[in-house]
């Protein structure tokens, strides 16, 4: 009824699976002192792996210009490397791309794949601290910009608008017509103002490619494609009607601008002095 000796040790062993590692002096033989065959040696990994008696390989992780020597199961899958490299690096397994002979599959066996001894994995992503890094600055940007922009005043809030609005409609201001797009009329567009208040009309030469503004002391004759660009805005509280701008060179200060145009006319003015001609 006595315990035999060496029996606990060799419990130990087997359940070990390491063959003979970590055993007592006594698991080299039987309890009744006959000799026994030790098992081959199993591979021995640097961590995780230890004790599994499970084949490992050697392998060379590369992640951000750093390498891993690490020693993993041969039969883990893609998905349990990465479980691994997530430990290595703090790369979660959702953000790692892993490249061996392209992209290594996750519900495959690494031993599936022929991975060999010495086999170079490679690791594209970052961490959820690089992207916190990267993306708070940009929005951060964003967000001012957007913040500059809800400053900017409207353009018929500015002084250098407001001495010409404020003198209200012109008495010959022709009528609008809000939330209706019209192609230009035959006739010249007039009953505008210019920036320093005067009378203006607007008379579009289309055989000629010209746009002619008219004032009570002279005509100027403009090629169409010396217009860069038209910039137009409503008039706040007369919606109805918008101020304009010909881009006439690349300062504002070479903008002509026309005050009291009808909406109805704004898109076709744009689209004709730009060269789009859908109204025509």
């Amino acid at each position: 009824g006595a315990e035999q000796p060496g029996m606990e040790a060799e419990a130990q062993e087997l359940a070990l699976g390491c063959g003979g590692e970590g055993g007592s002096p006594a698991a080299g033989r039987s309890p009744e002192g006959e000799e026994r065959r030790d098992p081959p040696p199993a591979s021995v990994s640097n961590g995780g792996e230890a004790g599994s008696g499970r084949e490992l390989v050697e392998l060379k992780v590369i992640w951000n210009k750093n390498k891993y020597d690490v020693k993993f199961c041969l039969d883990s899958t893609g998905a349990e490397l990465k479980q691994k490299i997530h430990s290595l690096t703090g790369l979660p397994p959702a953000m790692q791309k892993v490249m061996f002979k392209g992209l290594l599959p996750e519900e495959k066996t690494l031993r599936e794949i022929k991975v060999t001894n010495g086999a170079k994995i490679m690791v594209v992503g970052s961490t959820i601290n690089d992207v916190l890094a990267v993306n708070t600055p940009k929005e951060a940007a964003q967000q001012e910009v957007k913040a500059e922009e809800n400053k900017k005043e409207p353009l018929c809030r500015q002084k250098q608008h407001r001495k010409v609005l404020d003198k209200g409609k012109p008495d010959d201001v022709m009528p609008s017509v809000k939330g209706v797009q019209e192609r230009l009329p035959a006739v010249p567009l007039s009953g505008m103002y210019n920036k320093s208040g005067g009378k203006v009309r607007l008379t579009f030469k289309l055989e000629q490619d010209q746009l002619w503004i008219g004032t009570k002391e002279r005509t100027e004759k403009l090629p169409m494609g010396s217009i860069k660009n038209v910039v137009s805005e409503p008039i706040e509280g007369h919606e109805d009607y918008h101020m304009m701008a010909f881009q006439l060179g690349p300062t504002e200060a070479s903008y002509y601008w026309v005050y009291w145009v009808p909406t109805q006319y704004v898109d076709a003015i744009k689209d004709t002095v730009l060269g789009k001609w859908q109204y025509f």
